[in-house]
C-alpha cells in the first residue's frame, strides 16, 4: 500500500463515519500559540478544543505537517523525523474515547490488513490527580487486545498549562519472533497511534479543571505507518523517500545513520523554507540554521569538498510538491547555498579560535558558554571541529 493510498484509506474511512476533512495548515502555529512550530495536528485546532464551535462540525479528520526538535538527537534511528505528517481525527464534544479506539482498531485490522495478534495497547492507570482510564481498558479487553497500564507514559498535555488528559496508545509488533513482553519493556513494540481523551485544562498552579466539553484528539504518524505497512525497517525506507534513496547515495556515499540525518535535515529544511521561514540566530529562524549546521557537519566530515550546490533540484521539487507548497525551487536552493556560505565562514573562524592554547585541552562548561556567547560557536559545532 503506497502512501497516497494510505492517506486516501484513512480519510475515507473517517468520512464514512461522519467526519469532515479540514485542510492542514503550514508549520507556523496560529497567533497566540507559544510554540515556534506546529508540533501536533491539534495546534491549529486549539480554540475549538477549548470550546469554540468549529464551522465544519464536531467530527473532523485531516493530514497535518509537523516539526519537532525535541527528538533531534534521535534522528538517524529507524523511527524519528524532524518534519513529518500526522494523520489526525477529532471529536469535539461528540463521541468518547472507546468509540475512537474501536474505529481505530477496525481501520488497522480491516482497512490496513494488520493482524490483530500484532497489536498491543497502553492506557492511563491513574495517579494522585485523577483516576484510571477504565473505559479504554474495558474496550481493549473486550476486543482481545493485550493492554498495559501506565501513569506518566499515558498522560498527554500541551505544555505546563492548557488542554490535557489521559491517552491510550496503540503499538505494532516489529520483531522477528511472535509478540512478547509489553511496550514499556520491549522496543520492538512501535507506537503507531495515540488517542487523547482531552477532558481537562491544567492551570498555572498545576490544578486540573474540566474543559467545557470532552474531546478526543488522535494522531497517527504517516511515515511511520507507511514503513510498517510496507514491511520496511525504517521510515527512511518507505516510498516517500524513494527519490532520496535513488539520488543521494551516488552523490554522497554515507553510512546509514549519516544518510538518514542528512536526508531528514535537508527534507525538513525544504519544508520549513517552503513555509516562508528564513534562517536567523534566534527564535523560529534558528531551527533551519541549526539544521543546516548539523547536516553540513556530517556531510563535510569525511569530504570537505562536498557542497549543497550539488543537491539535485529534483529532491527540492519533489518535497515542495508533496507538501503542497508554492515556494519556488530556485528560491529555496538559494537560501540553502547562502546558509552554507555562512557556515563555512563560521567553520574558518571556529578553527582559528579553537587553535588557541586555551582550548587545546578538555573543555568545561565555561569554555562552551564563552565560545558561544563571544564567538557564536554552538556546542555541537565545537564538538564537531574537535572530532568529538
Amino acid at each position: 500500500m503506497d502512501t497516497p493510498r494510505i492517506v486516501r484509506t484513512f480519510v475515507e474511512y473517517y468520512e464514512q463515519r461522519g467526519h469532515r476533512r479540514i485542510t492542514g495548515s503550514t508549520l507556523l502555529p496560529p497567533p497566540g500559540d507559544p510554540v515556534l512550530f506546529t508540533t501536533a495536528g491539534m495546534h491549529p485546532l486549539t480554540p475549538y478544543l477549548e470550546g469554540r464551535p468549529h464551522p465544519l462540525g464536531r467530527r473532523l479528520v485531516n493530514v497535518q505537517r509537523c516539526l519537532r526538535t525535541t527528538d533531534l538527537e534521535e534522528v538517524g534511528d529507524p523511527t524519528h523525523l524532524t518534519v513529518f505528517e500526522m494523520l489526525g481525527t477529532w471529536s469535539l464534544g461528540d463521541y468518547e474515547g472507546p468509540a475512537s479506539l474501536e474505529w481505530a482498531y477496525g481501520l488497522l485490522t480491516e482497512g490496513f490488513g494488520i493482524d490483530p495478534g500484532q497489536l498491543h495497547a497502553t492506557v492511563f492507570g491513574g495517579d494522585d490527580r485523577t483516576g484510571p482510564d477504565t473505559d479504554s481498558l474495558d474496550l481493549w479487553q473486550r476486543l482481545g487486545v493485550p493492554v498495559e497500564r501506565t501513569a506518566g507514559d499515558n498522560w498527554w498535555d500541551n505544555g505546563p498549562t492548557g488542554p490535557c488528559g489521559p491517552d491510550s496508545e496503540i503499538f505494532l509488533w516489529t520483531g522477528d519472533t511472535p509478540p512478547e513482553s509489553a511496550p514499556t519493556r520491549d522496543e520492538r513494540w512501535v507506537e503507531v497511534w495515540n488517542h487523547v481523551m482531552m477532558r481537562h485544562r491544567r492551570l498555572a498552579d498545576g490544578s486540573l479543571v474540566p474543559l467545557p466539553r470532552r474531546n478526543v484528539d488522535t494522531g497517527l504518524g504517516l511515515e511511520r505507518l507507511a514503513a510498517l505497512l510496507q514491511g520496511r525497517d525504517s521510515v527512511f525506507d518507505c516510498d516517500l523517500f524513494d527519490p532520496w534513496r535513488r539520488l543521494l547515495p551516488p552523490l554522497w556515499p554515507l553510512d546509514e545513520p549519516s544518510f538518514r540525518l542528512v536526508c531528514d535535515h535537508l527534507r525538513s529544511l525544504v519544508v520549513v523554507l517552503g513555509d516562508g521561514v528564513r534562517p536567523a540566530n534566534t527564535g523560529r529562524g534558528y531551527v533551519p540554521r541549526r539544521l543546516v549546521r548539523r547536516l553540513l557537519t556530517v556531510l563535510l566530515r569525511d569530504e570537505p569538498s562536498r557542497t549543497l550546490a550539488d543537491l539535485p533540484v529534483e529532491l527540492i521539487g519533489h518535497t515542495l510538491d508533496h507538501f503542497g507548497q508554492l515556494a519556488g525551487v530556485p528560491s529555496v536552493r538559494e537560501v540553502l547555498l547562502d546558509e552554507e556560505r555562512r557556515f563555512r565562514r563560521l567553520l574558518e573562524r571556529g578553527r582559528r579560535v579553537l587553535d588557541r592554547p586555551r582550548f587545546r585541552g578538555p573543555l568545561d562548561e565555561d569554555d562552551y558558554h564563552y565560545l558561544h556567547d563571544t564567538h557564536g560557536l554552538p556546542r555541537e559545532l565545537v564538538r564537531g571541529l574537535r572530532g568529538q
